[in-house]
């Protein structure tokens, strides 16, 4: 190994006097980077091999890159590349190559070799970098596009791209991103051959017997791509994709006709294709003297979307589904939501969003989501019936849904009406009880506000009754907290007794307790230690907090500093696990006054 070491070291002597010798680095700088080199060559030559021995060795050799450049500039000496950066470069190079080898499944790695060559303007080596990157990962689609963008863009290689893309269809003919950076690929190969013959005939130089070809200008070569890549992914969405790269060049106006009709064609049972129809009478141009006022303008925004409206409306003829209603109702409230000073524009918006929530509702394909919307446009206007039955209404569709049952809830609350206890009763015997508990919070909530403390103690006993752990955790520390705020400190330890073995059980609960007998003008540190030993009861297996708490309060004033050690020995005999190890190193600290 050491022969190795030193054969490499003595390989870098002729660039490493040729530093020395312009000027660039100082002999105490050379023989500083000698004995660095020396040390990360012998990592580099170890039997047992480690990755970050490799990139710290690369970053190493960049950074003396780096100061070679630095140096270059501020000394204004341009000469002897070869002898100097061009060595480094090829080293880099080569341990990139040793530890792809090595961890060929490293992406990463890969990928930082591909930036090194960028950077430093060896771009002969991407090519190579990629060949051999995409014969180990050509699973991955995402580098067969990174790997022909590369060739376009640094290597400016229209062909070699295609070939590439040509192979990545290969390994996955239904990958729509492998098609889309395809057929944008081609296009921009179109439009950088239109630039050259622009100028060219600017310049009017003679082309000699070099033609450009009509049907590569005209785009053709991305009308084929098109083509196959719709006949292999027939959907909506990705046709609309591949028209909005289409629409980025100034040249596709006959492709962006084709694509059209295919859609108006092909894909008229996709929702997709409506609303993509119907938003396109956005862009349609305006009058230019009716533009000049607002109310002009706002004329001409409503005949817009009136003609929007109209392609939706052909939409749901065709189409009576639920998501075309979803695509026609996001479009009004989109455009409800846009700023405007004309009432009459609002008005406008305002009424069609409702006439449209209202027939879909009819239909019976209205989605969920969408009641809120509407509960909440009638709150607003000033329509609480209106607004109660719409939420009425979003129950019978969604009986199941906790969501839906939250909506009318949560309204008749607000507008404190109806007969609250029987719709309560009724959401939780809809709702599965694994859901429940957002209508539990809800109604105690409710109950609180409302209703008698009688009254309230009994929705408590009636949650507590839950077979959902969930709801009945949950309800107990709300218990005991109301029954703190509504009967002071002697119902709450009442209620506290009462549930203390009625399992399941939280830690906030015992917790809660707890910060209730310390609140108290004297505590008692028997009381404190009754609600320890039962919390401990419950958590003394995995809660080293709690044995830490417990071992405080006995060292505080109201304790006795003699039963730590009974404590303590107690908490080493019931910790299991990796809470053994946090309790020993925080009463250490808890010792040393931390």
């Amino acid at each position: 190994m050491a022969e190795i070491v030193q054969r490499r070291i003595e390989e870098r002597i002729p660039e490493l006097e040729q530093l020395e010798r312009v000027g660039l680095f100082t002999r105490k700088e050379v023989k500083s980077i000698i004995k660095r080199v020396t040390t990360l060559e012998y990592k580099l030559n170890r039997l047992i091999l480690n990755k970050e021995d490799f990139t710290a060795y690369v970053q190493y050799e960049i950074n003396i890159l780096e100061l070679v450049k630095k140096r270059r500039a501020h000394i204004h000496y341009q000469f002897k590349r070869e002898e100097i950066e061009y060595p480094i470069i090829h080293r880099i190079n080569s341990v990139f190559r040793r530890a792809t080898n090595k961890w060929k499944d490293d992406v990463q790695l890969w990928l930082s070799h591909v930036a090194f060559c960028k950077k430093w303007a060896t771009k002969s080596q991407i090519s190579k970098v990629f060949s051999s990157l995409l014969a180990i990962h050509s699973d991955k689609p995402a580098l067969w596009i990174l790997a022909a963008k590369s060739e376009m863009e640094d290597r400016n290689s229209s062909e070699s791209a295609r070939h590439l893309f040509l192979r990545a269809l290969r390994f996955h003919p239904n990958n729509k991103k492998v098609y889309q950076e395809y057929f944008r690929m081609e296009l921009l190969h179109c439009e950088k051959l239109r630039k050259q013959k622009m100028e060219l005939e600017k310049a009017e130089m003679d082309l000699g017997e070099y033609e450009f070809s009509p049907e590569i200008l005209s785009g053709k070569l991305a009308e084929v791509v098109y083509r196959d890549a719709a006949g292999k992914i027939q959907e909506a969405e990705f046709v609309i994709s591949l028209l909005h790269i289409a629409a980025i060049f100034d040249f596709t106006q006959d492709l962006q006709e084709l694509i059209l009709q295919d859609l108006q064609v092909n894909y008229t049972h996709d929702s997709v294709t409506w609303d993509f129809m119907a938003k396109r009478e956005l862009e349609a141009p305006g009058a230019g003297e009716e533009l000049q006022t607002a109310k002009g303008r706002a004329s001409d925004i409503n005949r817009r979307e009136e003609r929007c409206c109209q392609v939706y409306e052909e939409g749901v003829k065709t189409v009576h589904t639920e998501p075309m209603w979803l695509c026609y109702v996001a479009f009004c409230s989109e455009r409800l939501k846009r700023k405007t000073n004309v009432q009459e524009l609002k008005d406008k918006r305002r009424s069609r969003l409702l006439g449209v929530l209202q027939r879909a509702h009819d239909c019976s394909l209205l989605k969920e989501e969408c009641y809120t919307k509407w509960v909440q446009m009638l709150l607003e206007s000033g329509d609480e019936e209106g607004a109660a039955g719409v939420a009425g209404a979003a129950t019978e569709r969604y009986g199941r849904s906790v969501a839906a049952w939250s909506l009318p809830l949560q309204t008749l609350v607000r507008l404190d009406s109806g007969d609250m206890s029987q719709l309560f009763q009724d959401a939780l015997s809809h709702v599965h009880p694994q859901e429940s508990l957002p209508l539990w919070q809800m109604l105690v909530q409710w109950s609180v506000a409302k209703q008698h403390p009688d009254q309230t103690e009994g929705v408590f006993k009636r949650a507590l009754l839950s077979s959902v752990p969930a709801v009945s955790m949950e309800m107990k520390e709300r218990y005991l907290d109301w029954s703190y705020s509504a009967g002071g400190y002697k119902k709450a330890r009442k209620t506290f007794k009462s549930l203390q073995e009625n399992r399941p059980l939280s830690k906030a609960f015992f917790t809660a307790m707890i910060q209730m007998e310390k609140n108290q003008e004297t505590p008692k540190m028997n009381n404190l230690r009754d609600y320890y030993e039962r919390a401990l009861q419950e958590f003394g297996t995995c809660d080293d907090d709690l044995w830490l708490q417990y071992l405080q309060e006995e060292l505080g004033p109201l304790g006795q500093p003699e039963n730590c050690s009974k404590i303590h020995w107690r908490a080493m005999k019931f910790l299991e696990g990796e809470s053994v190890e946090r309790f020993i190193s925080k009463y250490t600290l808890l010792q040393t006054g931390h």
